[in-house]
């Protein structure tokens, strides 16, 4: 990269710092704690929970596709060297709006490439195990627009931190810094998950704020439609951007396939993971909590109920903490399904019963009722599964974005003002 190109890179930096305030740039920590939301604060608008590693792409410009919810005046990304075992450098992280009409396209519409830059620096090096975040990229971003975020990695800086299912088609360039261009040609490779980018916030939202959907494989899209975005949270997304500005929320993605409550094993266990995929992202002001199957029908699996009855009221006990509310919902059916068995049923049921009955959570969304088949309630009504009796199809997953009640959102959103101050 040349001197001008540092140079030019630090001033943008500068003028959009000055422009848009000193909010850029700070470890997202700070934003932890639902402060009241201004057209100044910064809103979480996208999530990729980090998932586990795979071997790095030196001399690779990696191309995300990523799907905001709430729009904004500009933007600032996370970038995620949480699971690797050394020093990350970035040689450069652009940001730009993806073709449109194009989910599948590298090219960036011309005239919204922007250089993102850390403290004014075009480049950095991200500690083992932390995360970074851009200073303030003043472009302009659409709600539920889509985003390309390239990140070019010079050299071999050990396991790249991922989200391994992406359900989205994003794009490698293997012959060095192409992170700049607009035309997508030099991308000839494809995959399916994100490198490097947990994250995205925007600032100047009409959104008041962001809900966070903790969970697993269901929760991150399984058995959706690929490059579509068709799970659940996207659904509740829509939703929420056709509600008036002070009823809008951003939604924040934190599902991995796999995940568990009680156990490390596909990514770090939700308890494990809870401050750094919720606690700490922007402007949240709610989560929705469903996570659970995978620990009754893995192995080894988990028998006793009052484990999740444990595990939940620390999730609650943490985000009460910081004045998040929290929606709790029901585990779905399973049955047919080859990790299915009468006594991890009981278990599923009793779970269930915990969750609607015990006053622990601020709201309910019995994602069970909604998807079960009424002739055989411990399988999934056959218009919803997407044939392995565990994961939906889209019309499954559009049923549960659309059985969240905005009402009790709004409710339970307000009420953590009064939390938060008490």
């Amino acid at each position: 990269m040349s001197k001008n190109r540092h140079l030019h890179a630090a001033l943008v930096a500068v003028l959009a710092i000055v422009l848009l305030g000193t909010a850029g740039g700070l470890p997202a920590r700070a934003e932890a704690g639902p402060a009241p939301a201004t057209r100044r604060s910064w809103t979480g608008t996208w999530e990729a929970a980090a998932s586990g590693t795979v071997p790095a792409l030196p001399g690779t410009s990696i191309r995300n596709v990523v799907h905001i919810s709430a729009g904004g005046r500009a933007a600032r990304v996370r970038i995620t060297n949480r699971l690797g075992t050394a020093p990350l450098e970035l040689g450069a992280v652009t940001v730009a709006l993806q073709e449109n009409g194009a989910p599948k396209s590298p090219n960036a519409v011309a005239g919204t490439m922007h250089t993102a830059t850390f403290r004014g620096a075009a480049s950095v090096t991200v500690p083992t195990g932390e995360d970074v975040v851009t200073d303030p990229v003043p472009l302009a971003v659409p709600s539920g627009a889509n985003l390309l975020i390239t990140v070019y990695t010079p050299t071999d800086a050990g396991p790249a931190t991922y989200h391994r299912s992406a359900l989205q088609t994003n794009f490698l360039a293997p012959t060095g810094d192409h992170a700049t261009d607009d035309d997508g040609s030099a991308y000839t490779q494809t995959t399916g998950s994100w490198y490097y980018v947990t994250g995205v916030d925007v600032l100047g939202s009409r959104a008041t704020g962001s809900v966070v959907t903790l969970g697993d494989s269901i929760t991150d899209g399984s058995g959706s439609t690929s490059s579509a975005n068709r799970r659940w949270p996207d659904r509740l997304a829509e939703r929420l951007l056709t509600q008036p500005p002070n009823r809008r929320l951003g939604v924040l993605n934190a599902g991995i396939a796999g995940n568990r409550v009680l156990l490390e094993g596909t990514g770090p266990s939700a308890l494990s993971r809870l401050d750094a995929d919720v606690l700490s992202r922007a402007g949240v002001r709610a989560m929705i909590v469903m996570e659970g199957i995978n620990d009754i029908k893995g192995n080894p699996n988990q028998t006793d109920p009052a484990a999740f009855e444990d595990a939940y009221r620390e999730i609650v006990r943490r985000a009460h903490a910081r004045g998040i509310r929290v929606i709790g919902a029901t585990i779905t059916p399973y049955g047919g399904n080859g990790g299915y068995t009468e006594a991890r049923e009981t278990v599923r049921q009793a779970v269930n019963d915990f969750v609607r009955t015990s006053g622990l959570f601020d709201a309910l969304v019995d994602f069970d009722a909604v998807v079960r088949d009424p002739a055989d309630p411990h399988r999934i009504l056959p218009a919803y599964d997407n044939g392995d009796h565990l994961h939906f199809n889209d019309a499954g997953l559009k049923a549960m974005g659309d059985a969240v009640d905005l009402d009790h959102l709004r409710r339970t959103f307000a009420n953590s003002y009064a939390h938060s101050a008490a």
